[in-house]
């Protein structure tokens, strides 16, 4: 894996320029890739948090749905040690 600084890796995510040559892979997960199943549920935020969901999602582009997605399963993974499927 080569490396650069932050800037020049922006500068070449924003150009289109393919830049998986940057980034190690070796352990990457994806929130959903043990997903056998999904079920909906509805959960109530205050509105202080929905903001800073929407402001953290808005930075990294994505969507709320996908940041929280993400945060719980890294937690989960963190307090358990490993994603679970079930």
């Amino acid at each position: 894996m080569k490396t650069i600084t932050a800037k020049e890796f922006d500068e070449k995510f924003d150009n289109g320029e393919d830049i998986s040559e940057y980034l190690d892979f070796s352990k990457a997960t994806r929130a959903n890739a043990l997903k056998t199943d999904t079920k909906k549920v509805n959960v109530d935020f205050p509105q202080w948090i929905i903001e800073s969901l929407d402001k953290e999602a808005k930075k990294i582009g994505v969507t709320r749905q996908s940041i929280i997605k993400v945060w719980i399963a890294e937690r989960l993974k963190e307090e358990t040690g490993h994603l679970q499927a079930s």
